[in-house]
């Protein structure tokens, strides 16, 4: 059975340690330090085909990426039938797969591990990205557009080193950040209703 190609949609959270003015709080995520939230979409080479960085840390995930350039480009369809990988924070499409809420069958099970080994790709990206930049993970001391230009740059050099396969020596992955459901938590967003995510259901049917 031949598959659309697939992204792997995730977020993760930069500290910002300066800010000031009456907007700071916005930047206060739900943790209760300051940050930018930033999207960022890559593929299974652990490329970055698409970032965000200019959202707040209080912003939902699901806000930003309904308000993104890359999600109006794929209500467009101009990827085809190509989908995202994403999870549970963000709302079940044609285009967006999600974790099954409360797997029932085999089938089920098996298409939520088989999701979520897949988003550990984008662990896997965004942590070889912060190790290569540092600052990524210890924090920016500058003024906030100037930190969202940086976060671009650095994913511009990192791209540049993965196509140059410049890899970093004995990195481990490390999915300790990763926020998603575990497998069995309720999440009602994500009802099996999508005929997309079926036909993926479907398939591990076949598997069994």
């Amino acid at each position: 059975m031949h598959f659309a190609p697939y992204f792997i949609l995730k977020y993760f959270i930069l500290i910002v340690l300066i800010l000031r003015g009456p907007n700071a709080e916005v930047y206060r995520n739900r943790k209760g330090f300051f940050s930018l939230n930033v999207q960022v979409i890559c593929n299974t080479e652990n490329y970055i085909l698409d970032i965000v960085s200019r959202w707040p840390g209080s912003t939902h995930d699901s806000h930003m990426f309904r308000n993104s350039f890359i999600q109006q480009r794929f209500e467009n369809n101009e990827f085809d039938n190509a989908v995202l990988i994403g999870d549970s924070v963000y709302s079940l499409s044609n285009y967006l797969m999600t974790p099954l809420a409360n797997p029932i069958t085999p089938a089920e099970d098996l298409y939520n591990r088989s999701h979520i080994s897949t988003r550990t790709i984008a662990e896997r990206t965004i942590g070889i990205w912060k190790r290569r930049f540092a600052v990524l993970t210890m924090g920016l001391r500058c003024k906030t557009e100037l930190a969202q230009k940086i976060i671009v740059v650095t994913a511009i050099l990192y791209n540049i080193a993965v196509l140059n396969r410049d890899e970093i020596v004995n990195f481990e992955n490390n999915v300790a950040n990763n926020e998603a459901n575990p497998i069995g938590l309720p999440d009602h967003r994500n009802p099996v209703n999508n005929h997309v995510q079926q036909t993926y259901i479907n398939y591990f049917q076949t598997l069994l």
